[in-house]
């Protein structure tokens, strides 16, 4: 039987830390630019304490909030794909272990908190072209999966979804805000949105569904709503 893997832990509380000032929009993904070098740190540190994944700084990297920053469109996807050569650099040094491009909802990029009722102004479609461009950026960088996380919608899900279905040979997992034990921030029963990416995951594209940014008491159940419908 394989062994559980382990990934790493907060990126932004490690970088704090450090002292690091993360206020702002970006949050994280400001040191892309200003020290790139602290984001390595954070990286070797984790793999060095045990973790087998590390998640890339992407989260709160959106081209348009660096264009709002007064970066160039070209440059703000060339911080985007730093986020996961930093990982992969730390990774290589290290010698063992994946790197997971990560990939924050659209409600980290509005940085209103949104990420945790899916209170969005976008739909579906929205969505998708919201988030095509990162994603092509992100999946072009050599990482071994993506990592989805804080997803509080079954429309950004689907969204999602529907990308990596464009990108064949990228693998992903799914990791959702919820609203309780039983639902996502939208509403949306986790179980019914686990069962949309079960053909992905049958398929190799979905290797995980999960959540995150949960009351730990929530996991269990939420756990098993999933593995209810034959999903890790």
């Amino acid at each position: 039987m394989r062994r559980p893997l382990v990934v790493d832990g907060g990126l932004a509380t490690r970088l704090e830390s450090y002292g690091c000032d993360l206020s702002g929009d970006l949050w994280s993904a400001r040191l892309l630019s200003e020290a790139p070098e602290l984001i390595a740190r954070a990286h070797r540190d984790y793999f060095e304490a045990g973790a087998d994944v590390a998640i890339a700084a992407g989260y709160q990297a959106s081209v348009d909030a660096f264009i709002g920053r007064g970066y160039s469109r070209a440059e703000a996807s060339r911080l985007i794909a730093r986020s996961v050569e930093l990982a992969v650099a730390e990774r290589d040094a290290f010698g063992s272990g994946l790197v997971a491009a990560g990939v924050g909802p659209y409600g980290a990029a509005l940085a209103d908190g949104s990420e945790y009722s899916g209170d969005y102004d976008l739909d579906e479609e929205g969505l998708y072209r919201w988030h095509r461009e990162r994603w092509k950026v992100l999946t072009e960088t050599g990482a071994d999966l993506v990592a989805c996380e804080t997803l509080p919608s079954v429309a950004e899900a689907r969204a999602l979804a529907r990308l990596l279905e464009e990108t064949p040979g990228v693998r992903a997992w799914f990791s959702f805000s919820c609203a309780d034990d039983a639902r996502i921030s939208d509403g949306t029963p986790l179980r019914e949105v686990a069962a949309e990416l079960a053909s992905a995951h049958e398929a190799g594209r979905v290797v995980a569904v999960g959540v995150n940014c949960v009351p730990p008491r929530d996991v269990p159940r939420l756990v098993r709503q999933v593995a209810t419908v034959g999903v890790p």
